[in-house]
Parts: C-alpha cells; sequence; structure tokens
C-alpha cells in the first residue's frame, strides 16, 4: 500500500507523453521498479509457487512491452490495466496446471486477530494449515479480492474496477470474508492467547 501512492504519479505522466511510440529503456525501467515487487506478491500470493510466480511475473512485464501501444489512459489507470494483465496470467497459469487456487496468505492472520508475540509467530507455524483450509472455504472470487487487496495492495475502487463491480461492494466482500475466516479458525480449533 505504500508503494501504490508513490507509484500513482509515476506513470501516468510518461504514459501521456509517447502513447503511440515504443516503450522506451528508461520507461520499462521506471514501470518495472516501481511494480515489479506489488506484482511479483499478488502473483505468489495466488498461486503458492515463488518459482512458477517469477515466471509469471517476467511474463506479464513482457506483455507490458508488447501491449503498451494498446494502454488508454482514458479507459482505465495504469495500475488497473497492468493488474489486469496479472490477473490473466495466472489464470492461463491455473488452465495450464488445472489445479485448484490456493494461495498463501501470511499476514491475513494480522488482519483478522489482534497482533502476536515473539512466541506466538513461533506457535503461528502451526496454524497455517488451519488458515488454508479456512481459505478453501472461500470462492475463488473472494480469495481472488483477498489478493489484489492484500497481496498486490490495490485499493477498493481499483480491484472494483478490475471486476466491474461496486467500490463499496468489494468492502462488503473484504469485510464478510475476514468476518468468515475468522469464524472457520475458530471453528478449526484455531486458539489465540492474547
Amino acid at each position: 500500500m505504500e508503494i501504490a501512492q508513490a507509484n500513482a504519479g509515476i506513470c501516468h505522466n510518461q504514459i501521456n507523453d509517447s502513447q503511440d511510440e515504443i516503450m522506451s529503456t528508461q520507461k520499462f525501467a521506471e514501470i518495472y521498479d516501481a511494480y515489479y515487487r506489488r506484482v511479483y506478491k499478488y502473483i505468489c500470493y495466488r498461486i503458492n509457487d515463488h518459482y512458477a510466480a517469477e515466471e509469471i511475473c517476467s511474463h506479464v512485464f513482457e506483455v507490458v512491452i508488447s501491449k503498451f501501444h494498446s494502454f488508454s489512459p482514458q479507459k482505465s489507470n495504469f495500475e488497473v490495466w497492468l493488474f489486469a494483465i496479472a490477473r490473466n496470467a495466472v489464470t492461463d497459469y491455473f488452465r495450464s496446471q488445472k489445479k485448484r487456487l490456493t494461495f498463501s496468505l501470511d499476514s491475513i492472520l494480522d488482519l483478522i486477530l489482534p497482533k502476536s508475540s515473539p512466541e506466538e509467530i513461533v506457535i503461528r507455524g502451526d496454524n497455517h494449515e488451519e488458515l488454508f483450509k479456512a481459505l478453501a472455504k472461500l470462492s475463488d472470487k473472494e480469495r481472488h479480492i483477498i489478493a489484489m487487496k492484500y497481496a498486490a495492495g490495490l485499493k477498493n475502487a481499483e480491484i472494483a474496477e478490475l471486476l466491474g463491480v461496486s467500490g463499496s461492494n468489494i468492502g462488503v466482500v473484504l469485510y464478510r470474508c475476514l468476518k468468515k475466516l475468522q469464524k472457520e479458525l475458530e471453528k478449526g480449533g484455531f486458539q489465540y492467547e492474547g
């Protein structure tokens, strides 16, 4: 999220300067430096495989280079366009793997439970299995929204634009997802000792 605000102006000015030109090395380097970490985290959380995430992330930036001429700031902002490419790349990966959608969200416990002490962090490793079971009970759409929000750091409005729904709908879905996760973790025997 801290990157989102810093990135907001990076691409808009440069993209508008030379829309019909081929992307320069400098322009690509600035986009890559600004967005790589967020795109990688989003992909990694969605597929739970660091090596495949690196490959997919590379593919996403190849598509950015090859399709940059088709980007239109009038249709959407650059981040939305970029994460639509990332989302499509993840979808293609799952189609090719024919696997069930899973992703790791180590920080999800911090979102739904109070902050942990160092001792609890060590114990938490045992609870990841419970977290994965709880995440599996969410729909694909819910897991996708959680990944875009917490892995990619997108704002509700940007997620809404990607999915074609309202920003308030995304907020409601996120709230309900976190409540479902909390309920599933507690039902599965997860005990938080605070």
